[in-house]
């Protein structure tokens, strides 16, 4: 049991991070990242006793830590505006910018079919202009504050 609970929050800290770095917005979903920290532990277990390599098991694990967890809206909201807003923020101010962006992007982000690959087709540029756009007319009309 208590290999189990070490191998949990193992999981648990490494999605929580992520979700940090790049999925803000579900930081305070906690049952979520439970149960997927629980699935990643229990599928490294199941891997590791059918007698698979321990990085075969890694690349389990994480394949169901992080299914649905590629793509971010926050990630590429936040690259717009650290290369084509680099003039009008401070450092510091891309991120908190980019949270409380975020929620008016969400017709945006709405139009595309978002899978874990989608950053590398060619409707991520059109989504990146559109972004870049509505960023720059609503930075006109209220100011970046």
């Amino acid at each position: 049991m208590k290999k189990e609970q070490k191998d949990f929050s193992y999981y648990q800290l490494k999605l929580q991070e992520h979700i940090e770095a790049s999925f803000p917005e579900r930081l305070g979903d906690t049952k979520f990242i439970q149960q997927r920290a629980r699935w990643a532990a229990n599928a490294y277990e199941g891997a590791f006793r059918s007698g698979n390599h321990i990085n075969k098991c890694n690349e389990i694990a994480d394949y169901i830590l992080y299914e649905g967890l590629h793509f971010s809206k926050f990630d590429s909201l936040f690259e717009v505006l650290t290369y084509e807003f680099s003039d009008v923020f401070d450092e510091l101010d891309f991120r908190d910018f980019a949270l409380k962006f975020l929620p008016l992007c969400d017709e945006i982000f709405g139009q595309y079919e978002l899978t874990d690959d989608f950053a590398y087709t060619t409707e991520y540029d059109l989504l990146y202009t559109e972004l870049t756009g509505f960023i720059a007319i609503w930075i006109e009309q209220n100011g970046i504050r």
